[in-house]
């Protein structure tokens, strides 16, 4: 009961620091005044905190009816959230919406409920929009308030990147430049389109767009209605995000459901990816974006020492296994056994999504401490890792080997800025050589999975009776 009631009090929390930072302090409008989205925030946060404590008291522990109990608790948590985020909108529907998509973490009663954000959430007035733009600086007092009232939360981190990235988010001649700008980046992945921007019909607060229709990405059965292969869009995800991350350090910080299409191609009837929303990226720096490469290279190799130094240069210090664990979103064991060795289990699954409540003290402190970068490349992560827990395809082999090619490129690019011809040249057959060994392994493992499908068929062959 204390770890069902710790993860929806800051879950909650969550919702009401993020959201009053960064859409409070609307002049003298008694339903936008700051005060009244934390009032409401607070009431909540008590209300399913008392739901909490009151239904599971006098059960016992792990009972089914224990269980039962629980999970209409949850239930009842997540649509007072959702109520929340309506009420509230704003950067508390941002919020809502990045919750709604850790399928791996959070209860299964939360994310169902928070999903209807990702499509279907209130809009706000373009007054509104402006008094977001012209809000002053108030709500660091409001910060600090909560940081008395929670010591063991660290929260001013959210204030910074709020008075950075807010404006950005705004902005809609900005968002269409970063469009137009994936767009070219990417071009070379034919299952991408990025909607046109209609220039001379857009300004800074009105941003015209082609028109494309497509299924959410983490609907199946729309794929499945559509004879949409989800593993195929999974692979496709994953390169993409792979190129912005650790080849350009150009990233689309935004993927939640709602702004991942997926459709067949009129013209070909191929699978294709419409990215949408493009008004928050994060752009890496070049010794961050390095550092960040040869991190998760240590990890996909299992390279313990090098995990550790490289966590370390990105601030995690002394919490660099909590990294790790982050990152991947696999138990520490995984990550020293080799994440690309197997596929998360149900077990560890069920382990993760019980330890999140109790490390988030010490989830703050990293948080605290870690690049500023890194916070939107989190965001990210856990987005992309709830669509793979929808369709099934979470750390499947493939994602993982992508992964290991663009960190191949990336660090063999930067190796040949700066020497000579002949070292260049050692540095491209190296280069070479090592994606040859990328491209035999996922060989082997196609081989290997053709030999156990046929080896399963010729099972069930024969264990069912011939017709008659």
């Amino acid at each position: 009961m204390a770890r069902a009631l710790k993860l929806a009090s800051w879950t909650s929390m969550a919702l009401a620091a993020s959201g009053f930072y960064l859409y409070s302090n609307k002049y003298l409008d008694p339903n936008d005044f700051g005060a009244v989205r934390v009032g409401r925030a607070v009431a909540t946060t008590a209300v399913i905190s008392y739901d909490y404590l009151t239904s599971l008291r006098s059960v016992p522990y792990g009972s089914e009816e224990y269980l039962q109990l629980r999970s209409e608790v949850h239930l009842r948590s997540a649509r007072r959230l959702c109520e929340l985020c309506c009420a509230n909108r704003g950067t508390f529907i941002k919020v809502g919406q990045h919750l709604g998509a850790l399928d791996y973490l959070l209860p299964q009663e939360y994310t169902s409920t928070l999903k209807v954000l990702h499509s279907q959430a209130p809009q706000s007035s373009m007054q509104e929009i402006r008094q977001v733009i012209r809000e002053d600086l108030g709500k660091e007092v409001l910060v600090l308030a909560v940081k008395q009232l929670f010591p063991e939360f660290e929260f001013m981190w959210l204030v910074d990147e709020a008075k950075k990235n807010l404006p950005l988010e705004l902005d809609f001649l900005n968002e269409g430049r970063n469009a137009e700008k994936v767009a070219r980046m990417l071009k070379h992945f034919d299952f991408l389109k990025v909607p046109q921007i209609y220039w001379e019909l857009s300004t800074k607060r009105v941003l015209l767009m082609e028109f494309v229709d497509g299924g959410q990405v983490n609907d199946r059965d729309y794929m499945e209605r559509n004879k949409i292969d989800v593993n195929e869009i999974s692979r496709h995800l994953g390169k993409m995000y792979s190129e912005m991350i650790f080849v350009h350090g150009f990233v689309h910080c935004d993927p939640h459901p709602g702004n991942v299409l997926v459709r067949k191609r009129p013209d070909t009837g191929k699978a294709e990816i419409v990215l949408l929303d493009h008004g928050l990226y994060q752009v890496l720096t070049e010794q961050f974006r390095l550092d960040y490469c040869h991190l998760w290279q240590s990890l996909l190799w299992t390279d313990m020492r090098r995990v550790k130094k490289y966590c370390q240069r990105l601030g995690a210090g002394d919490l660099y296994p909590l990294l790790a664990c982050m990152l991947t979103a696999r138990s520490w064991d995984s990550v020293n056994r080799g994440i690309s060795q197997a596929p998360i289990t149900a077990t560890e699954d069920s382990e993760i999504r019980n330890n999140a409540a109790t490390y988030l003290p010490q989830i703050s402190q990293l948080l605290s401490h870690v690049p500023r970068q890194m916070l939107l490349i989190f965001k990210t992560n856990d987005l992309l890792r709830g669509i793979e827990a929808a369709l099934g395809t979470r750390a499947s082999a493939s994602s993982f080997l992508n992964m290991s090619r663009c960190c191949v490129r990336a660090l063999a690019a930067h190796k040949k800025k700066t020497c000579s011809f002949f070292r260049r040249t050692q540095i491209s057959f190296s280069e070479a050589f090592t994606l040859w060994q990328i491209n035999l392994h996922e060989l082997i493992l196609r081989v290997k999975g053709l030999r156990l499908a046929r080896w399963l068929l010729a099972l069930l062959c024969r264990r069912l009776p011939a017709p008659h």
